[in-house]
């Protein structure tokens, strides 16, 4: 059962969580506010609330997890969101990471490619009071129905830059992508910055669940 109580314990383990994702690098302090601001544990049952604010992943059914915070912090600095910008996630997942993206634009976009996790997802914002866009699909393909799009954010594990995501930014938009091996992938950070040019970045390894669909993982 979901557990939507936010407490003075709940709120003290958070800025404890934050205070450990600020020491191990994270500075943007929107970034850091929004951590503080979502509570992690509404997106577990109410028996693993310890594992809500420690620094880790964690199960969520249909071989997906919960990002660790750190992670989602991390994606979320590099993507550098601001008010006015319209972003699209791709993997919703808990919907973890889309509610700390909303609480920096109230533009954003999320799709999920398992059926369970978004219905499930879907109920989470419901609960929560948070209206982002939600579509069930293949994220690996974008959503060029309402491109383009200021900011991307993969949140699983790319083979390849898809080229389809690429073609869904406005001049001057960024995309960050895992791209790597099931095993280990690269942070990279793509800027639009003519019709067919990008530059690239690359950023520190992780690990995350393969990105399924079309341009990911089959």
């Amino acid at each position: 059962m979901l557990m939507l109580l936010d407490t003075y314990r709940h709120k003290g383990m958070r800025k404890g969580l934050v205070r450990l994702v600020h020491e191990k690098g994270i500075r943007d302090i929107k970034v850091l506010k929004a951590l503080e601001t979502v509570p992690r544990h509404f997106f577990f049952d109410k028996a693993f609330l310890e594992q809500a604010y420690q620094d880790k992943a964690f199960p969520i059914g249909e071989g997906q997890t919960i990002s660790q915070p750190y992670t989602v912090a991390y994606q979320t600095e590099l993507l550098e969101v601001e008010l006015q910008d319209k972003v699209l996630e791709i993997g919703t997942g808990s919907g973890y990471q889309c509610s700390i993206l909303l609480q920096l634009t109230p533009n954003v976009y999320t799709i999920e490619y398992n059926e369970v996790l978004f219905h499930k997802a879907q109920k989470q914002f419901q609960l929560m009071g948070l209206t982002p866009f939600t579509f069930l699909g293949d994220g690996s393909e974008g959503l060029p129905q309402h491109a383009p799009f200021t900011k991307i954010l993969v949140t699983a594990g790319a083979p390849i830059i898809p080229k389809t995501l690429l073609r869904q930014l406005t001049l001057g938009g960024k995309l960050v992508i895992p791209v790597g091996d099931t095993g280990l992938q690269k942070m990279l950070r793509i800027t639009r910055v003519g019709e067919d040019e990008f530059t690239k970045e690359e950023f520190d390894n992780f690990k995350f669940v393969p990105l399924l669909g079309k341009q990911g993982w089959k």
